[in-house]
């Protein structure tokens, strides 16, 4: 069962995940978001992880992977409302999340994504 939930807003999908994901779940919103996305092509995806309180490194490598793959297939990507446990997590993990842009609230994460695309969401 996905537990997330993907909206499309105008030019933006909107992920809210719904509570912590093991790796199954993981993959599922991969595959998911990945799906929408070729279905509707978007100018930007912006992931609420506002209700994650748990990572692991193969739940941080995945995060990773979906915005890559956000990116190749033509959209732009934000994170928003990691939380402060999760964001050390990252770090003692040694993850980085290189090239993802993140947000503290999804109103600055969707600013990010209008100011990105010149216009307004």
């Amino acid at each position: 069962m996905l537990t997330s939930a993907i909206i499309k807003v105008r030019d933006t999908l909107i992920v809210s995940v719904q509570e912590d994901l093991g790796d199954e779940d993981a993959l599922d919103l991969q595959a998911a978001l990945t799906q929408q996305l070729e279905r509707t092509p978007v100018n930007g995806v912006l992931i609420d992880l506002s209700l994650v309180h748990v990572i692991d490194s193969f739940l941080g490598r995945t995060l990773n992977d979906l915005a890559v793959g956000v990116r190749l297939l033509g959209a732009r990507a934000v994170v928003v409302g990691m939380q402060p446990a999760v964001a050390i997590t990252l770090v003692e993990l040694g993850l980085e999340l290189r090239r993802i842009q993140t947000a503290l609230t999804v109103e600055r994460g969707l600013d990010l994504l209008a100011r990105s695309t010149n216009h307004r969401l």
